[in-house]
Order: C-alpha cells, then structure tokens, then sequence
C-alpha cells in the first residue's frame, strides 16, 4: 500500500530535520572551537546546507503534498492535522524568500559573526559596521518579501518568524505597561537597597571550579550529559535538536554567580528542547512554540528560580564544597541578596530582574529605528548610548560596553530581541500558576529537588511542542491571556517586600 500524501510529508520533513541539525552544530562549532580564519569555509558550508534546506522544502512536490493532505484530513489525529498547519507555515515562509537572498544572508552573517568578535574584543564598532550594514540591507529586503507574502509589516514579518501569532501591537501594549512601571520602582528599590547592603564578596574563583559547579548543579537540574554538552563562548547560548543540545556559558574568575546564572539560563533553553514530545522530535509540531516562549523558559530557570531564597539554601553548601569557602559573605541571605541587588548596569546579559526589560526595549526601539532606514548603521553607538542614558540614566564608556555587546544583529536575528522581554512576562505567568499548583515547591527547591518544577512545565509547556498557538498554551496553563500583570505583581512582591514573597 502507498503512503499517503501526509505520511509523504512526515519523511520529507524528516530529512529537513536531520539538515537543520546540520546546521544547528556547525553555528555551535563556529563560535566555541572553530578557528577564526575559518569563517569563509563556513560560510560556505553553512549556505550550501541552508541552499540544499530551501531547496527541499520549496520545492513542487512540498507544496502539492500539502494541498493534496489539507483536502481531506479525514483519519488524522489532532497532533498530525497541527503538524500539517506548521508545514504549511515553514513552507510559506520560505518560498516568500528567494533562495539567492538566504545565501547571500548565510555568507554574510557568517562573516559579520567573526568580524563582531574581533571588533568587541577592540571595542572598536568601525571594524564592524561595513559587515552589519551588509546584514541590514539584506534582512531588509528579507522582511519586505516576508512582510508581503505574510500580508504583515516587514517587522511583524520578522516578528512572527521567532515568535509566531505575537505581533508589534502586541508588543508595544506590553512593552507600554513596563515603561510606566518599571523606571519608578527601579528608583524605589535601589534606594531601599542602598540603607541595607549586603557583604562584599571577592576572591578569585578558578574556571575549573566553577565549571565543577555548574556541571553538578545541571546534573541535578536532569539535564542529560548523555545528550548534551556544556563548553565556553564570548556569548552563552544554546544550539542543537532535541537529542543533542549545546550549551555555553561565559565564566568569570572574578565573579562566581556571572557563569553559573548564565549557564542556568542556557539550561533553561536546553531542558525545554529536551522535554519536547519524543513522539515528534523530527516533525514542525515537535519544535519549540516560538522564542518568547523558548526565552520564558531560560529566564524561568536564570531569574526565577535561581535568583530565589530556595535555590540559594540547595546550592549555597555547594558552593562551600566547590570553593572551600564560608563565613558570614556566603550566608544564604547575603549571596540571596547579592543575587537580587538591582543596579543601572550597561551589559543585558547580567543585568537584574527589573533593569533587563529596559535593555530590551532600547534594542526594540534601534533595531526597528535601523531596518526602517530611519537610523543608520554609523550612527547606532550615538544612537545607542543616548538609550542607555534615557533609559537608565548611564552611558556606555565605549562599544564593547554598548552597541557590540550582542551577537544578535551580527548573526541577522532582527525581530529576536523583543523576545526577552516577553519571554520575563511569560515566565512570571507561568511561575504564578506553578506555584498556585505546586504549594510545596520551595521546600523541593531548597531540598534540590526539581522533580515538581519540570513535571509541571512538562505538562503545561514541553509536552505541547507546537501544537497550539503561545496565547492558546497560556490560557491553558495560567487561565489567563498574557499580558505584563504578572511580572509586575511578581517584581513588587519580590523587591518590596522580599522577606514576605518567599518562604522563609
């Protein structure tokens, strides 16, 4: 007996799959072990393989396959008539793009990638600003033919590509509330902290103790390093498929919370790829629901979780085990406020809980200001410090500190920023509806138990791959549609009243 037209498609995006895994671990390689001089074979590498995946998925066949599974769906189940929207989606959004374009912007941003490395380490822009003027232009006209197929805004366009069904009116409602908020209770807090600071802590904190840490502390999370890998990167982030996840992080011999929180945040992303439904792992509605929901769930994990009273009691003796140290500095309470000391600080990556939407919102602003033309790429340091100086009322000593301090735009990954802070408003959702569910799951975290935490999310988040839509899987989860309200109640509840927002 034949297969049908849908079981045509399952193996055809099967094959799409292994590619995009392909391509997943040759980013990972370029930016953790390959050499430097290495970019042009990379680029070439990474565009023949992104070409051949255009290729496959606009080709005829895809799209007759697919009118010819849509026309009668009869006998399917609901997970494989969702699998057939998302088909649907990958393919409308490629053939929007031609296939010249995708390998123009696959060498271009491998080029710009190791060009931003070279120019952060210099703190020089200029040596960058040739290579992200090239990636503008041509995530410009992406956008365009994007935005026209779609029927959206070229940014929407752009949007809908990391977080699909969210759009810019959504984002400029949500992003509206933390404006009006967050600047006075940042000033709130910051005075309250300033009568009561915590003990200074210094010292020097070997990377191989550190990573002895942080590796214990994801082995306890039940991240699998049977299936996954823990390395170094100027930029932590997470790369791979489900069944083979890279994660980086970036240490500090200074500071032993900057490498353990950004590795908590790249676990976050990793135990999220890790708990998608198996049944599905190399189909569309196996993937992840979007960025602002794959960012929800890192900032879950990093800010959350880890920034709270409860972890602090599970790993404050780790850190004892790993650094051989004590005293009165590495007392819960003073490495808990440590960790939720709010600050105006100029880097995003290790920024607290209510200055990081601010971050956020500056790279919302720019890069919408930079694709429209409205700002140019020479003038973006200016442009950016300005931002900083509006925003939070400090002001970038040179580029490393500002406008190199992201890989995002160097890589192409306009409409990705707006993520983060959607992704805090959605963690905050959720953590609100978790801890309505699971009363006792502080004294699991203070135990290092985390059984409760993934079990819940397994069943309201991973389990659903993309199934639903990200309103749909909030309103399943919270009973709520998302909006800021619970980040805003969490933020005041945690940095107002902190003795009263935790268990004690």
């Amino acid at each position: 007996m034949s297969a049908s037209p849908y079981e045509q498609l399952e193996e055809e995006f099967k094959r799409l799959h292994a590619l995009r895994g392909a391509l997943s671990l040759l980013r990972w390689d370029a930016a953790v072990m390959m050499p430097r001089g290495s970019a042009d074979v990379r680029g070439e590498q990474l565009a023949a393989l992104e070409t051949e995946h255009h290729a496959l998925l606009t080709a005829p066949r895809i799209s007759r396959l697919l009118d010819r599974a849509q026309a009668n769906t009869q006998g399917l189940e609901d997970w494989q008539i969702a699998n057939l929207r998302e088909m649907r989606r990958e393919r409308d959004h490629a053939i929007a793009t031609p296939v010249s374009l995708i390998s123009r912007l696959t060498k271009a941003v491998s080029q710009a990638e190791v060009c931003w490395q070279d120019a952060r380490a210099k703190g020089r822009f200029d040596l960058f600003a040739p290579h992200l003027e090239d990636v503008v232009h041509l995530v410009r006209d992406k956008a365009a033919l994007l935005g026209q197929a779609l029927n959206l805004a070229p940014y929407d366009a752009l949007v809908d590509e990391f977080s699909p069904g969210i759009t810019t009116a959504d984002i400029d409602a949500m992003f509206k509330a933390l404006s009006r908020r967050l600047p006075a209770l940042i000033r709130e807090v910051i005075g309250a902290q300033e009568s009561r600071p915590p003990r200074p802590i210094e010292g020097r904190f070997p990377h191989a103790k550190q990573r002895a840490l942080i590796i214990e502390v994801m082995k306890q999370i039940g991240f699998s390093f049977d299936r996954g890998r823990l390395d170094e990167s100027e930029h932590p982030f997470t790369e791979g498929v489900p069944g083979d996840i890279r994660v980086t992080t970036r240490l500090d011999v200074a500071d032993p919370f900057t490498g353990l929180l950004g590795a908590m945040h790249e676990t976050g992303h990793a135990m999220y790829d890790l708990g998608l439904p198996q049944d599905w792992r190399d189909q569309p509605v196996g993937r992840d629901r979007g960025m602002a929901l794959e960012e929800s769930q890192s900032l879950l994990m990093e800010m959350i979780v880890c920034r709270s009273r409860p972890f602090v009691r599970y790993v404050q003796p780790l850190i004892a085990k790993h650094f051989g140290l004590d005293g009165a500095e590495w007392e819960v309470e003073n490495v808990y406020a440590h960790l939720t000391r709010v600050r105006r600080g100029l880097i995003r990556v290790d920024a607290d809980e209510l200055t990081y939407p601010l971050h956020v919102l500056l790279r919302y602003e720019l890069e919408k200001r930079l694709l429209s033309g409205e700002l140019a790429v020479r003038d973006l340091p200016e442009a950016w410090n300005e931002g900083m100086q509006q925003r939070l009322g400090i002001r970038p000593g040179n580029d490393t500190e500002g406008c190199l301090q992201d890989v995002h735009w160097a890589v192409g990954s306009f409409g990705y920023f707006p993520s983060y802070a959607l992704g805090a408003m959605i963690a905050a959702q959720l953590y609100e509806s978790l801890r309505n569910d699971v009363p006792t799951l502080d004294e699991q975290l203070s135990r290092g138990e985390f059984g409760g935490l993934f079990e819940w999310l397994g069943a309201h988040v991973y389990g659903l791959g993309a199934k639903v839509p990200v309103q749909d899987l909030l309103r399943g989860a919270t009973r709520k549609p998302l909006s800021a309200s619970a980040y805003i109640r969490y933020v005041e509840g945690k940095y107002l009243a902190p003795a009263a927002s935790e268990a004690a």
